[in-house]
């Protein structure tokens, strides 16, 4: 009995990394192709990188994190950054000047 412990806590590890690789993808790719989806005026208006960089530094890592399938690898943990700080502080703003409401 005590012997099969390690074997259980390896596969509970590989499958809690599978999950969080899932995660990362999927919020890495939402991030990605909203950016995508976004007119370039709004980022300049909005005062943040310019649409090509945050598609660039997004798309970079999302590629990076597929590839090497670890989502705690250093790209994978950039790319979740980047996509949260996109998609929670970038993506906002973007919807509020879209909508006239303006974000002040």
């Amino acid at each position: 009995m005590a012997l099969s412990a390690p074997i259980f806590a390896f596969t509970v590890q590989v499958y809690i990394q599978f999950a969080i690789l899932l995660v990362a993808l999927i919020l890495e790719t939402v991030a990605f192709v909203h950016c995508l989806t976004q007119r370039g005026a709004g980022f300049q208006a909005l005062g943040t990188l310019p649409k090509g960089a945050w598609a660039a530094i997004i798309g970079i890592c999302l590629l990076l994190t597929y590839w090497g399938k670890s989502a705690l690898g250093i790209f994978g943990l950039i790319g979740i950054a980047a996509a949260l700080i996109y998609l929670l502080d970038v993506r906002p703003g973007l919807k509020d000047i879209a909508d006239g409401k303006g974000f002040w």
